[in-house]
């Protein structure tokens, strides 16, 4: 097949590195890495994994140079790329794998490597790795399938029990701040150099194309989030309505009635297009935590991913951004990252974000009035070196 040979040159070029567009561009870049969460893959057969995040992190890029460090050790012909972006139904995705398997036995290649791009662009995509899976066909065979969405990938693994190997679930979320300092070669014990990366982290956060500072950077997000509405059958226009009311009220708690009387629709349509974009890794949410339980019928905060997906969101919707609301995400951001899952408490204090052991109150200054000695009082300045130690950076 044509559309598989031309996405597979490294089994005719040596110098395919140099054809290929996405490593020609990973190398232009001024910052550039190879992403540890390639190595965290089951790399052995047979292994089922699973990859998933939302689209501008750098996933497509990671798997071809994940194919560049496979190459090093293994012929050309053991590893396949799929772009599923351009195989349009599961008839062709089924035409694409039998290409695939046949090359490789006919090449007579004993471990092979199937990468598979994007597979939630093919409807049913699914039925047909597990009809390969369940005919022996893969047990020499190490897949990797990706994706930009819960919605059709996070869930998939309940489609394949005991049949996924040695196979992991990958989550590729933009840079965190101990990763962004790791990338500059700063010395994080160095503060004054910290907090001036820390400024540029709040500016560009952690997407790949922000940190090399692309001017389209904010375009390119939005972009992919209206692709995916597209995708799933929901209204940008809407969406984008929602996205502003939302934006409006952080980090205050909100519900969803409120959202939905100011954009004029039901409080069950904000709730369906909110845990959309949570499925594509957009917002999360912090629940009221009363009682020692979490209360997600209670006003909850809405918290962008990233700093990049927060001002992208501002400026698409002629929202300001809030600099002392900027803050408190980010901190929720790598709180919800370490412990799965953050909340606030609301009494006769209110503590912005509470998760796992820690209780955070988050203000641009230091306040006048005292806190709970449980409570970390968060300012601006503090919060560099909180976020690395945080991930054991200390």
């Amino acid at each position: 097949m044509d559309v598989v040979d031309r996405s597979n040159p490294w089994w005719f070029s040596p110098r395919w590195e140099e054809e290929d567009k996405h490593l020609r561009q990973w190398q232009r870049e001024r910052v550039k890495w190879v992403p540890e969460w390639i190595w965290e893959l089951g790399l052995e057969p047979p292994a089922l994994n699973f990859v998933y995040g939302p689209r501008q992190t750098g996933k497509t890029t990671g798997l071809k140079l994940l194919v560049r460090e496979l190459l090093k050790r293994i012929e050309p012909d053991s590893v396949a790329y799929l772009d599923l972006d351009i195989i349009l139904s599961p008839a062709e995705l089924r035409r694409a794998f039998e290409y695939v398997v046949g090359r490789a036995a006919r090449r007579g290649v004993k471990r092979l490597f199937i990468l598979l791009d994007e597979v939630t662009s093919v409807r049913g995509w699914w039925r047909v790795l597990k009809y390969y899976v369940d005919t022996g066909v893969l047990d020499r065979a190490v897949v990797i399938a990706t994706g930009s969405s819960t919605v059709g990938l996070l869930k998939t693994p309940e489609r394949f029990p005991g049949r996924r190997g040695g196979g992991k679930d990958v989550v590729v979320m933009p840079l965190d701040f101990p990763a962004y300092v790791k990338i500059h070669g700063v010395d994080f014990r160095e503060p004054a150099a910290l907090s001036q990366l820390f400024e540029e982290y709040l500016e560009t956060g952690g997407f790949p194309k922000a940190v090399n500072k692309h001017p389209d950077a904010q375009d390119a997000v939005i972009d992919a989030v209206v692709s995916e509405a597209y995708r799933h059958g929901k209204s940008p226009q809407l969406l984008k309505d929602i996205l502003g009311a939302v934006v409006e009220r952080i980090p205050s708690p909100m519900s969803y009635h409120a959202v939905a009387q100011e954009v004029g629709v039901s409080h069950n349509t904000v709730r369906e297009y909110i845990e959309f974009l949570a499925d594509i890794y957009v917002v999360g949410l912090a629940y009221l935590l009363s009682g020692g339980k979490p209360q997600p019928r209670r006003e909850k905060k809405i918290f962008f991913r990233d700093p990049l997906l927060y001002r992208a969101a501002a400026q698409w919707t002629s929202r300001r951004v809030d600099e002392a609301a900027l803050l408190e995400q980010v901190v929720q951001e790598h709180l919800f990252r370490r412990h799965g899952q953050v909340y606030y408490y609301r009494n006769k204090t209110e503590i912005d974000v509470v998760a796992g052991p820690h209780k955070i109150e988050v203000k641009r200054q230091r306040p006048r009035r005292g806190y709970p000695k449980d409570v970390i009082v968060l300012s601006r300045s503090d919060a560099p070196r909180f976020l690395m130690q945080l991930q054991g950076v200390s």
